[in-house]
């Protein structure tokens, strides 16, 4: 499929690849839509397993190889090695559309791809629900009721789950980082570099409902990271991922010349603070650190751009090696 739908303009070829993941995805929101009635005969940690797997394979998996495989975008990753197959809760700051395929990214080496789930707004139920997606509400950390529907499953049935949070609330942007640094000029708060405030009430409610469930081990923070050229936090939009080949190689190969990371970060869960003030600071903490790590990895990438073109200039004297780890 690679050298046939490199043959075509990107937009054509945009649509010869989503296509087939549109209709596998039709399918498999209809089953996962299905498939929770089937709890009159069916154990509902059996549907929850079931709904794993098609998610893993119809859905996260079939995205996740057109974005790596077919249009050859590189993730990248440093810090911890997750641990395989442990449930955790997962804090991410969010840039992009393109945050899912590194967070997924992520999960594969945990071997917990099928397990992701997304906190998910009310209005986006169809599928999402079936999947076993948390559905909330905008109020919903003040709703004792719909806290405990929230969080049923993975405390009460044992579902395994990587259950990822932006905690951020919204995608950066210049000018919600503006109206960021205000509030924390406001607030006596510290302003991250190339990131939002976090929101702390969503990340106190999961940590102080999940640490209860036994299976639930860790809180891993995802740092993601993404440069084009010489912009630093530059993200391909959501068709660019599907329509646009040769993401990960430089313009002198051809290519598109994007930086994709991750840098993972574990925290045992039993190391986090306990009280809801103390937890809302460990936040703020990770957020001060991310953004002194995403600086730190701007300059990283600037001095491997001057070593490529120094390497390039004298005939490849000198090579560049990228110590991080691959997909």
């Amino acid at each position: 499929m690679t050298c046939l739908t490199n043959l075509f303009p990107h937009p054509l070829r945009g649509l010869l690849l989503v296509t087939p993941f549109l209709l596998s995805t039709g399918l498999a929101n209809l089953t996962l839509f299905l498939l929770p009635f089937a709890k009159l005969l069916l154990p509902s940690s059996l549907i929850h397993t079931l709904c794993s797997l098609i998610a893993g394979t119809l859905v996260y998996r079939f995205v996740q190889h057109i974005f790596t495989a077919i249009n050859s975008a590189e993730i990248t990753f440093s810090g911890d090695t997750p641990l395989p197959n442990e449930s955790a809760i997962v804090i991410a700051n969010h840039v992009a559309w393109s945050d899912f395929y590194l967070v997924q990214a992520a999960a594969d080496k945990a071997n917990m791809g099928g397990h992701t789930r997304y906190f998910a707004k009310a209005g986006l139920k169809w599928g999402l629900w079936g999947m076993g997606m948390p559905i909330v509400t905008r109020e919903w950390t003040r709703d004792k009721r719909e806290l405990e529907r929230v969080f049923r499953g993975v405390k009460e049935e044992g579902w395994k789950t990587w259950l990822v949070s932006f905690s951020e609330g919204s995608r950066f942007t210049p000018e919600k980082y503006l109206q960021s640094r205000l509030w924390c000029r406001q607030n006596s708060k510290p302003q991250p570099e190339y990131l939002l405030y976090p929101r702390t009430r969503g990340f106190i409610a999961t940590v102080q409902h999940l640490r209860k469930a036994p299976h639930v081990k860790a809180v891993y923070d995802l740092t993601l990271a993404y440069q084009c050229g010489e912009e630093f936090q530059k993200a391909p939009t959501m068709w660019e991922t599907i329509a646009v080949p040769k993401l990960s190689l430089t313009r002198e190969q051809g290519g598109v010349g994007y930086r994709f990371h991750v840098h993972v970060r574990r925290f045992p869960i039993e190391e986090l603070p306990g009280d809801a003030a103390g937890l809302a600071k460990w936040l703020e903490q990770r957020w001060v650190e991310k953004g002194r790590w995403l600086e730190a990895r701007r300059l990283r990438w600037a001095s491997v751009d001057v070593l490529r073109k120094t390497d390039g200039i004298f005939g490849g004297m000198g090579r560049v090696v990228d110590e991080d780890s691959r997909t």
